[in-house]
């Protein structure tokens, strides 16, 4: 998609949702900021937000009696997502719900007060967000995605799957996912051990994708792992496609990679839904006087592994069945 395109849209989206309770609002209405990540068209973000919506109608805040959210999409762009953080703070909301790291980061670098419940963020407390999970303290708060050590695991896996392994590309746009940086230091840390050379793999937009795959994988046993990025999460059938093409296992944080056709998945196990209904919960308690610094960051212990069958044999792979054992989800 052209930046102009997820512009226009995601532009579109902000003007046009709010609008619709806007005229409701009595004048003692409170007000929250959502800024999301991908854009309005993703049927599976748009029922996340409902999910928030829905949860905080519940606890008995209505955008026709007592509340008005304003809601934002960054399309997996920094850009974006630092002007409408500015249009949110502008908009003087009582709290913000921030999803994704490169939206955290620019909200964050706004506001220094208004109360912040995050998502889908990554470590928060080895990226400085928060002082500690118990109490956050400041004005952060929310719900952790991954621990950095995970890239570790992942390259473990992939060596599993393909032990020929000799090098591994780290994938991602570093404008959007600024957190993979902790990531490549974990998967660099385990590869000595394991024979295998890591390479990081920056792409900045959609037509560096194929040059990328190209040039990494003249090199003969060659592997990539996608970190959690927005940008590659909007591009996964591209990618999906490229590592077929060129024959490159791959190993995602993505949930639906094994499903669109990559070869694995593995990450936390969290119903997403639910979780945007207990971030509702937090702004419940925020906009009732809570301190988000107060509020303990939730984490997940809990990791799913998903391999696809299909995609392995395509490579020329031969699935371990102790693998395939300590899978929670086989895709044939």
């Amino acid at each position: 998609m052209r930046r102009r395109d997820v512009i226009a849209l995601v532009g579109s989206a902000a003007a046009t949702w709010p609008l619709t309770t806007r005229a409701q609002q009595p004048n003692a209405a409170r007000r929250v900021g959502v800024l999301m990540n991908g854009t309005a068209t993703d049927a599976v973000l748009q029922s996340y937000v409902d999910a928030l919506v829905s949860g905080l109608d519940q606890l008995g805040w209505r955008g026709d009696r007592n509340l008005h959210v304003d809601l934002r999409w960054s399309g997996g762009d920094a850009e974006l997502a630092r002007i409408y953080a500015a249009q949110l703070i502008g908009l003087m909301p009582d709290v913000i719900v921030a999803v994704t790291t490169t939206n955290l980061i620019a909200v964050r670098q706004a506001t220094s007060t208004i109360p912040v419940v995050f998502l889908s963020v990554s470590d928060p407390v080895e990226q400085g967000f928060v002082t500690n999970v118990a109490k956050p303290g400041g004005n952060l708060t929310g719900f952790s995605a991954f621990e950095f050590s995970i890239g570790g695991k992942w390259l473990e896996l992939l060596k599993e799957i393909a032990p020929r392994l000799q090098r591994i590309g780290v994938m991602f746009n570093p404008d959007t996912s600024p957190q993979s940086k902790f990531f490549v230091r974990s998967v660099e840390a385990v590869a000595p051990s394991l024979g295998v050379e890591t390479t990081v793999v920056q792409i900045r937009a959609t037509a560096d994708i194929e040059p990328a795959f190209e040039t990494f994988a003249r090199s003969p046993n060659s592997g990539l792992i996608l970190t959690s990025d927005t940008f590659t999460a909007m591009r996964q059938n591209l990618i999906v496609d490229m590592a077929s093409r060129y024959r490159l296992p791959a190993i995602s944080s993505n949930a639906r990679f094994a499903k669109d056709g990559g070869l694995m998945y593995y990450g936390v196990s969290v119903n997403v839904t639910e979780q945007f209904r207990q971030a509702a919960g937090y702004v419940d308690r925020i906009l009732k006087g809570g301190r988000a610094g107060d509020l303990p960051v939730q984490q997940s212990d809990k990791y799913t592994l998903a391999i696809n069958l299909k995609t392995a044999k395509a490579l020329g792979l031969t699935v371990p069945l102790p693998l395939v054992g300590r899978a929670d989800e086989v895709i044939e």
